[in-house]
Formats: structure tokens, C-alpha cells, sequence
């Protein structure tokens, strides 16, 4: 047994997710750890609601909410989203908490102590119309190395260098277009080139072990090359207070959004471990040298898992070139790989809340299965390039993949059963056919168990659902329909026990990528209980705070999990007959969805 750390981007709290976000880091996620819970490692899986940072304010101005109120409803929306997706975290959270503040300080206390953390005077971006600093994302130009026009103040997305503010050329505020006006000020600076050799040997490391996703570890290691101090601290007045003397009086400084975000990872294992009675067990997942550490996000956040956070984690234990102690969370684990997926377009379009190019993940829920989209974004992954959500493939894929296919072999697999015999029946001797079925499917358990775990899951979906297409043409060829007479009874018998066989293996197979479905499947063919355990919301109060009002997070009990192992089924199993597991959907429901977006002419769509 393994401890794994699944560590996965934190969701920011400025409004409700879309189904691009969790096509980055929520489905994966899930996938590989319900995986690895059921091949026996132990599995820690943490996040949490990113609360901190200028966009919130901003946000919450126009919402004419204080910025805790507006987090407030989010923070519940999402959660409540990502649990109707099924996703299983061990705890999500949120970066308000006294838990997470505490944690972020003592971090920023070792770095600094450590000689990490360096004064330095710096140009920060104002808002004329605000006053307010405008944080680096919020400011857009064009760049002064490769020339794009919608570089960021913090990295241009086309040639992937860092940049500041300062560099791009005819900077302009994306909150509302004015050239924001430069100023002054102090701030903590994280000392990032005497991390470089550090983080240069890590990142080689990595590229030796053969892990890492080739465009992630390029890109993290060309970030390398114009390396240079991060200011670690802003002027805002919503945020973590810096905890020196002279800095924690000034409430217009705070610990910057990205420093304390990343150190969520960290902060929600200690929170997991408090509120499970074992306050030092995060220790295992963090100080383990054997342990491993998996973190999802899309691409545009691999400059902080690659970079920032490694660097902060270099800072804490005392590893840079300035030497330095190990800081009081121990020596902690660099991530074992950086999982980032490229970007899902919609209908051929970046995703965009302001300009209504969006599907959220809510609106899907509400009108179709969570599986279908489970499935959707498993088998359109965009592993490592960037790939397209399209109604019309939603349509076509749950309809020919997961009804005809994998619905239908269940369906009538359990019609039959229930038919001829009303519980699972016994087998007379085995064929070829039968044999060569059986063995393809158990095989699945090493094929698809290995592309997970390499976090090739969309492959691994593929070969699953190839076994669900070899377990269909094994009904075409033995024609079980047709085996009517006493005399075929037994090999009726034979037939019917081995597709049971063969639906029950692919139903977990399956079932870390389609789990709500899972439990139909089990008990369709006589199983009892739920098959793949769920997460839940919990209202907790805050374990440092007791003046504050519950909220909720997402937790879950998956102990229960199924072995990632051939199961015999059990010979008398009752079994009923069948409802459909997956709903078909129409084919309007393209053109009723692509005019909620704006796509077609709405009366059109009624034609």
C-alpha cells in the first residue's frame, strides 16, 4: 500500500463552474483516485474553494455584497456542484478558513527565516476609476518578447515566459479597459533564483523518471531559463495578513492570492487530519519520502504547481542556495508530477462567462445524467491537446457508446437472466468463445488499471468500452436468443453466466469513470448496496473560529470502495428485470441547447 496525495486545483470563487474547469481538474481527479483507492493504496484527496484576491472584491462590488457574503453563496454552489458530479474528495474546503490562514503564515514565517523571503520596492498596477491594485491576471498587453496582443501581467500564454505588469506593452485593465497607472510600494519578493538549482534539478528529475506529460515538463522547464524574485505580497485589504512586525498592523497588505492558494494543498491534509481525530496523520502524505503526490489543474496553472509552490516547499525545508533549516511541517514532499490537461473549447470556442460562451456544470446536471458527462469528458479528455465540447457529440456519444453499448449489453444481459432462470445461473462446461471472452475481460483489470495510473485515462476508457464492444459481439455470435430447447438449456445457462461474468468485471472497470451508474449495474445483476461509495456535503463549524457560522465542505467515507480485482459472480443471485440504466436522448436536444447559447435563432429551434 502507497499513501497518494491527490492534490486538485482549487476552484476560485468568483461564480459557479463551468464544464471546462472540471474537464481540467475535477473528472480526472476522480477517476484516478477512486482507481487507486480500489487497487489498496491510501488515498488522500484534497481541495478546497480559492477565496482570496482582487477578482473577488471586484466581483462582489457589482454583486453589491460584502466579499465574505459572495464567497459564501460560491463556495456552496460549487461544492454542491462538484458532489452532483460525483467527485470524491476526503476533504474540500476553503481558504477563509483560521485553519488555512494559520498555515499559510507559518510557511511564509520559514520561507522568510530562511532568508526566501526578500524587501524590495515594486511598480504595482492602480486602478484610476478604483484605486485599488489591480492583480496581474486582470491586466492584459501585448508582449515584449514574442509580440502576442492578449499577453497577461504575469505570463504571456503564447510563448510562456513570465512577465510583470510593467513589461507588457500598452497594458489595459480587463475589469474595464483603462490603462491602469503604476506606483511605489513595498512587497515581500520570493527569491525564486536562489531556488533555480534547486528547482532545475527536481524538474530534471522528473524528466528522467519519464512520468510527467511531455508539454508540462517542457514548459515548466522553459520558465526556468528567464527565472527571477515573485512578489509574494499585495496591496489589497481582503486576504492573509503578513505576520511581521510592521506588516500585520497594515491591513492594505496581504499575502498574495497564488502564494496561499497553492499552500491549500498543505493546509486541507492538516484540516482532514484535525477533524479525523489524528491531527499529525497529514504527516504521511507530506513527510513520507515513499509517498507519492498528483496535482490537476489546467494548463494555464502550471507556472504555480511547477514553479511557485515547489519553490515554497524548497524555501520551507531549507533547500535553496541560502541554505536554512527545515520549517515546522517537516521536510515535505515535491509533487511526484504536475497532471495539467490542455483547454475543452465549446462549439470551437474558448470558454468565456462574459461573453456567454459557457455551459455550466449545474445546467448540465439538471437536464441529463452526470455519467453522460462523466463520460463525455473521459472519452474527449484534452490529455494534451486542446479538444471541443459540442452538443452534438454529447448527443452522439451518450447515445452510441453508453446506451447502445455499454446500456444495451446490460439491459439484455439481465432481460435474459430474468427470463430464463430469474437469478444468476450456474455454467455448464466452457467453450472457446466462452474462454476467450473471460480472458479478455479479466486482462482489462491490467490494461486499464496501467493507463489510469499513467493518467492516460482517456485511453483507458477506450479499452474498457472495446471490451464492452467484444462482450456484445459475444452475444451476436453465441446467439443466446435462440438456445430455446431442454437440450440447450446448459449451454443457455453457460452463455447467460458468462456475460453475467463479463458485466460485473466491466462494471468495474468502469465504475471509477461512470460511478453513479455503477450501483444500477451491481444490483441489476443480483448485487445488493452501493458499488462505488459518494461523497457528501457536511456543515462544519470552523475548527479555530468557533464565532463562525457553519459552512459546508465535501467529504466522504470510501473505505467501501470495490477491490480492483475479478469478482465471480454469485451463482443464484436474483435478478429482476431490467430498467434502462442510461437515458437516450433526443436528437432536438442539440438545437434546444445551441440556442441557450445563443447559437441558432431560438425559434428556429422550436422547428
Amino acid at each position: 500500500m502507497t499513501h497518494v496525495l491527490t492534490a486538485v486545483a482549487w476552484p476560485y470563487a468568483n461564480g459557479p463552474r463551468h464544464i471546462g474547469h472540471v474537464a481540467g481538474f475535477g473528472v480526472p481527479s476522480d477517476v484516478f483516485s477512486r482507481y487507486l483507492r480500489m487497487a489498496g493504496h491510501d488515498v488522500l484527496m484534497v481541495s478546497g474553494s480559492d477565496e482570496h484576491g482582487t477578482p473577488i472584491l471586484v466581483q462582489a462590488d457589482k454583486a453589491g455584497m460584502s466579499p465574505q457574503a459572495f464567497i459564501d453563496v460560491n463556495h456552496r454552489v460549487i461544492a454542491e456542484d462538484l458532489v452532483a458530479l460525483g467527485v470524491s474528495y476526503d476533504l474540500y474546503t476553503r481558504t477563509t478558513t483560521a485553519n488555512h490562514h494559520s498555515v499559510v503564515q507559518q510557511m511564509f514565517l520559514a520561507c522568510h527565516a530562511n532568508g526566501y523571503m526578500v524587501e524590495q520596492t515594486q511598480q504595482v498596477a492602480i486602478s484610476p476609476s478604483t484605486g485599488r491594485t489591480l492583480p496581474d491576471r486582470f491586466i492584459e498587453g501585448t508582449c515584449p518578447i514574442c509580440g502576442y496582443a492578449d499577453a497577461r501581467g504575469d505570463q504571456c500564454d503564447n510563448c510562456g515566459n513570465q512577465l510583470d505588469p510593467t513589461d507588457l506593452k500598452d497594458p489595459r485593465s480587463k475589469i474595464n479597459g483603462e490603462t491602469p497607472e503604476f506606483k511605489d510600494t513595498q512587497h515581500f519578493f520570493l527569491d525564486l533564483p536562489a531556488l533555480a538549482e534547486a528547482l532545475g534539478s527536481w524538474l530534471d528529475g522528473r524528466e528522467e523518471s519519464g512520468l510527467w506529460r511531455p508539454n508540462v515538463i517542457k514548459f515548466s522547464q522553459n520558465i526556468l531559463e528567464e527565472i527571477r524574485p515573485r512578489a509574494m505580497t499585495r496591496d489589497i485589504d481582503w486576504g492573509i495578513t503578513v505576520p511581521l512586525p510592521g506588516w500585520q498592523e497594515d491591513q492594505t497588505k496581504k499575502l498574495y492570492v497564488w502564494f496561499d492558494a497553492v499552500i491549500g494543498y498543505l493546509s486541507a491534509s492538516v484540516e482532514w487530519a484535525r477533524r479525523s481525530g489524528d491531527a499529525e496523520r497529514w504527516r504521511e502524505w507530506w513527510n513520507d519520502p515513499q509517498a507519492l503526490s498528483y496535482y490537476f489543474m489546467g494548463k494555464d496553472n502550471i507556472t504555480f504547481h511547477s514553479q511557485i509552490w515547489p519553490a515554497e516547499m524548497l524555501a520551507h525545508n531549507g533547500e535553496g542556495s541560502l541554505g536554512g533549516k527545515v520549517g515546522p511541517y517537516g521536510h515535505l514532499n515535491l509533487p511526484t508530477e504536475v497532471v495539467s490537461s490542455e483547454f475543452l473549447t465549446m462549439e470551437g470556442r474558448q470558454f468565456s462567462t462574459s461573453r456567454n460562451v459557457v455551459i455550466y456544470v449545474r445546467d448540465v446536471l439538471e437536464r441529463y445524467q452526470p455519467d453522460a458527462l462523466r463520460y463525455f469528458l473521459s472519452a474527449a479528455a484534452p490529455e494534451t491537446s486542446d479538444s471541443d465540447f459540442s452538443w452534438p457529440e454529447f448527443v452522439k456519444r451518450t447515445n452510441t457508446e453508453l446506451v447502445a453499448g455499454w446500456g444495451n449489453l446490460v439491459n439484455r444481459t439481465a432481460s435474459m437472466i430474468a427470463k430464463n432462470f430469474g437469478e444468476i445461473p450456474a455454467p455448464g462446461p466452457l467453450e472457446p468463445v466462452d474462454e476467450a471472452l473471460l480472458a479478455q475481460v479479466a486482462a482489462g483489470f491490467g490494461t486499464v488499471g496501467g493507463l489510469i495510473a499513467a493518467h492516460r485515462q482517456k485511453a483507458g476508457l477506450a479499452e474498457a468500452m472495446r471490451l464492452v464492444g467484444e462482450a456484445n459481439a459475444y452475444v451476436s455470435t453465441t446467439e443466446p436468443f435462440k438456445l430455446k430447447g431442454e437440450d440447450q438449456r446448459e449451454r443457455l445457462a453457460t452463455v447467460l453466466h458468462v456475460l453475467a461474468q463479463a458485466v460485473v468485471d466491466l462494471n468495474t472497470l468502469l465504475s471509477p469513470y461512470l460511478p453513479h451508474s455503477s450501483t444500477a449495474v451491481h444490483q441489476a445483476l443480483g448485487g445488493e448496496g452501493p458499488f462505488q461509495p459518494m461523497p457528501e456535503i457536511r456543515e462544519v463549524g470552523d475548527l479555530d473560529d468557533p464565532a463562525r457560522p457553519d459552512y459546508p465542505v465535501i467529504t466522504g467515507d470510501y473505505a467501501s470502495a470495490p477491490r480492483w480485482e475479478h469478482r465471480p459472480v454469485q451463482v443464484g443471485a436474483p435478478v429482476a428485470r431490467p430498467t434502462p440504466i442510461f437515458t437516450k436522448l433526443d436528437p432536438s436536444v442539440v438545437e434546444e441547447e445551441r440556442a441557450r447559447l445563443g447559437l441558432v435563432d431560438a425559434a428556429q429551434a422550436q422547428v
